[in-house]
């Protein structure tokens, strides 16, 4: 009994929540490949960001700040089969590794996902300043 409780699978919002931590560990790390593995190549975002643009924009963030803090409020998920949304809170905060960020901005974000290839991809987000 306790072998095919070991093998049961996560459920879809189990599966899509550990995604979604795995991406914010990846941007605190200056991961920024392993943060766009979760994005989807369909991406969409505010002002008309791409793919492209979305990974642009991480990567010349990693490389101004030494350090990068994306702290998230409680995960708003919705699972509907093979499409999902995830709205939060998010403060982000850079800097060059002090104690205390040069830089902080906080937001209200919605993303859109569904399975690509077995795994959860974000294919739209939209964001507002939440201040």
């Amino acid at each position: 009994m306790l072998g095919l409780v070991a093998c049961t699978t996560d459920t879809p919002e189990a599966e899509l929540r550990q995604r979604f931590d795995d991406m914010q560990a990846a941007v605190e790390e200056g991961r920024v490949g392993d943060f766009m593995d979760g994005v989807s190549r369909d991406f969409s975002g505010d002002g008309g960001m791409d793919h492209a643009a979305l990974h642009n924009l991480l990567k010349m963030h990693t490389l101004a700040n030494a350090r990068i803090g994306a702290t998230t409020g409680p995960l708003d998920v919705r699972v509907d089969g093979e499409s999902a949304s995830v709205a939060f809170q998010v403060l982000l905060t850079g800097g060059n590794g002090r104690f205390l960020p040069e830089q902080a901005g906080a937001y209200e974000v919605t993303t859109a996902w569904h399975r690509e290839d077995g795994d959860w991809r974000v294919y739209h987000a939209q964001w507002e300043d939440a201040r």
